[in-house]
Protein backbone atom coordinates (compact mmCIF):
# COMPACT_ATOMS: atom_id res chain seq x y z
CA UNK A 1 0.00 0.00 0.00
CA UNK A 2 2.85 2.49 0.64
CA UNK A 3 4.20 3.76 -2.32
CA UNK A 4 2.16 2.07 -4.79
CA UNK A 5 -1.35 3.23 -6.19
CA UNK A 6 -4.17 1.81 -4.25
CA UNK A 7 -7.86 1.04 -4.51
CA UNK A 8 -8.80 0.20 -1.07
CA UNK A 9 -12.12 -0.07 -0.35
CA UNK A 10 -13.77 -0.22 3.21
CA UNK A 11 -17.41 -1.72 3.51
CA UNK A 12 -19.47 -3.28 6.19
CA UNK A 13 -19.82 -6.78 5.52
CA UNK A 14 -22.89 -8.13 6.51
CA UNK A 15 -21.68 -11.80 6.25
CA UNK A 16 -19.72 -12.09 9.30
CA UNK A 17 -18.71 -15.53 9.21
CA UNK A 18 -17.64 -15.04 5.61
CA UNK A 19 -13.90 -14.09 6.87
CA UNK A 20 -13.38 -16.35 9.65
CA UNK A 21 -9.90 -17.23 8.90
CA UNK A 22 -9.10 -13.82 8.91
CA UNK A 23 -11.04 -13.49 12.37
CA UNK A 24 -8.89 -16.57 13.86
CA UNK A 25 -5.61 -14.50 13.38
CA UNK A 26 -6.73 -12.10 16.04
CA UNK A 27 -8.63 -14.67 18.27
CA UNK A 28 -8.11 -18.32 18.10
CA UNK A 29 -11.00 -19.66 19.78
CA UNK A 30 -14.19 -19.44 17.35
CA UNK A 31 -16.54 -19.44 20.41
CA UNK A 32 -15.15 -16.14 21.84
CA UNK A 33 -15.61 -15.35 17.80
CA UNK A 34 -18.89 -16.18 17.71
CA UNK A 35 -20.04 -13.69 20.95
CA UNK A 36 -19.00 -10.66 19.57
CA UNK A 37 -19.92 -11.56 15.99
CA UNK A 38 -23.64 -11.73 17.16
CA UNK A 39 -23.99 -8.59 18.23
CA UNK A 40 -20.55 -6.79 16.83
CA UNK A 41 -20.21 -4.67 13.12
CA UNK A 42 -17.97 -6.04 10.65
CA UNK A 43 -15.81 -4.33 8.84
CA UNK A 44 -13.45 -5.18 5.77
CA UNK A 45 -10.82 -3.43 4.04
CA UNK A 46 -10.17 -4.75 0.49
CA UNK A 47 -7.24 -3.63 -1.89
CA UNK A 48 -7.35 -6.20 -4.49
CA UNK A 49 -8.60 -8.75 -2.14
CA UNK A 50 -9.52 -8.35 1.07
CA UNK A 51 -6.52 -7.19 3.30
CA UNK A 52 -7.87 -6.86 6.39
CA UNK A 53 -11.21 -6.57 8.90
CA UNK A 54 -12.42 -5.56 12.21
CA UNK A 55 -15.38 -6.21 14.57
CA UNK A 56 -16.63 -3.45 16.58
CA UNK A 57 -19.44 -3.28 19.24
CA UNK A 58 -20.82 -0.56 21.37
CA UNK A 59 -19.10 -0.53 24.90
CA UNK A 60 -21.17 2.00 26.92
CA UNK A 61 -20.34 5.53 28.01
CA UNK A 62 -19.12 6.81 24.21
CA UNK A 63 -16.78 3.69 24.24
CA UNK A 64 -16.25 1.86 20.83
CA UNK A 65 -14.57 -1.23 21.35
CA UNK A 66 -12.32 -3.09 18.78
CA UNK A 67 -13.17 -6.50 19.35
CA UNK A 68 -11.11 -7.97 16.27
CA UNK A 69 -9.06 -6.44 14.05
CA UNK A 70 -6.51 -8.81 11.81
CA UNK A 71 -4.48 -8.14 8.75
CA UNK A 72 -4.07 -11.46 6.41
CA UNK A 73 -0.30 -12.44 7.00
CA UNK A 74 1.40 -11.48 3.60
CA UNK A 75 -0.82 -7.82 3.99
CA UNK A 76 0.66 -7.31 7.31
CA UNK A 77 2.87 -3.91 8.04
CA UNK A 78 1.84 -2.27 5.25
CA UNK A 79 -0.44 0.36 7.08
CA UNK A 80 -3.29 -1.64 6.23
CA UNK A 81 -4.45 -2.14 10.17
CA UNK A 82 -3.75 1.20 10.58
CA UNK A 83 -6.08 2.47 8.02
CA UNK A 84 -9.03 0.66 9.52
CA UNK A 85 -8.17 2.02 12.86
CA UNK A 86 -8.26 5.48 11.23
CA UNK A 87 -12.05 4.54 9.17
CA UNK A 88 -13.36 3.59 12.67
CA UNK A 89 -12.37 7.44 14.28
CA UNK A 90 -13.85 8.76 11.61
CA UNK A 91 -17.17 6.78 10.72
CA UNK A 92 -17.71 6.92 14.69
CA UNK A 93 -16.62 10.34 15.83
CA UNK A 94 -19.99 11.93 16.00
CA UNK A 95 -21.41 8.91 18.55
CA UNK A 96 -17.93 8.17 20.73
CA UNK A 97 -16.04 9.73 22.13
CA UNK A 98 -13.03 6.63 22.70
CA UNK A 99 -11.70 3.79 20.51
CA UNK A 100 -10.69 0.87 23.06
CA UNK A 101 -9.20 -2.19 22.32
CA UNK A 102 -8.31 -5.27 24.55
CA UNK A 103 -5.48 -7.61 23.32
CA UNK A 104 -3.07 -9.50 25.08
CA UNK A 105 0.21 -8.21 27.09
CA UNK A 106 2.45 -9.25 23.92
CA UNK A 107 5.16 -7.21 21.79
CA UNK A 108 3.42 -8.68 18.83
CA UNK A 109 0.31 -6.47 19.41
CA UNK A 110 1.20 -3.23 22.10
CA UNK A 111 2.97 -1.24 19.73
CA UNK A 112 0.63 -1.61 16.65
CA UNK A 113 -2.15 0.35 19.30
CA UNK A 114 0.46 2.53 20.28
CA UNK A 115 1.21 3.21 17.06
CA UNK A 116 -2.22 4.23 16.53
CA UNK A 117 -2.41 6.35 19.43
CA UNK A 118 -3.95 4.30 21.91
CA UNK A 119 -2.61 4.55 25.72
CA UNK A 120 -2.82 2.24 28.40
CA UNK A 121 -6.13 2.16 30.37
CA UNK A 122 -6.03 -0.71 32.30
CA UNK A 123 -6.06 -4.64 33.18
CA UNK A 124 -8.08 -7.30 32.86
CA UNK A 125 -6.62 -9.67 35.34
CA UNK A 126 -6.33 -13.31 34.63
CA UNK A 127 -8.90 -12.90 31.03
CA UNK A 128 -6.94 -15.03 28.93
CA UNK A 129 -6.97 -17.82 31.49
CA UNK A 130 -10.69 -17.57 32.58
CA UNK A 131 -12.14 -16.99 29.22
CA UNK A 132 -10.37 -19.34 26.82
CA UNK A 133 -10.32 -23.10 27.21
CA UNK A 134 -6.37 -24.00 26.28
CA UNK A 135 -3.39 -21.88 26.67
CA UNK A 136 -2.84 -18.66 23.90
CA UNK A 137 0.81 -18.16 23.07
CA UNK A 138 1.82 -15.34 21.08
CA UNK A 139 5.62 -14.37 21.11
CA UNK A 140 6.75 -17.60 22.81
CA UNK A 141 4.78 -16.46 25.84
CA UNK A 142 1.06 -17.50 27.46
CA UNK A 143 -1.15 -14.69 27.20
CA UNK A 144 -2.33 -14.30 31.00
CA UNK A 145 -3.78 -10.79 31.64
CA UNK A 146 -5.53 -8.50 28.77
CA UNK A 147 -4.45 -5.21 28.55
CA UNK A 148 -6.90 -2.67 27.50
CA UNK A 149 -5.67 0.71 25.78
CA UNK A 150 -7.75 4.00 24.84
CA UNK A 151 -7.74 6.62 22.11
CA UNK A 152 -9.61 9.38 21.79
CA UNK A 153 -11.34 9.82 18.44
Amino acid sequence: MRGERSDVRIYKEPDKKKHIDLLLLADEQESMIAKYLAEGTMYVLEDNGVKAECVVMDAGNRVLEVKNIAVSPEAQGKGYGKKLIEFLADRYAADFDELQAGTGDSPLTIPFYEHCGFVRYGVRKDFFLDNYDHAILEGGRQLVDMIVLRRKI
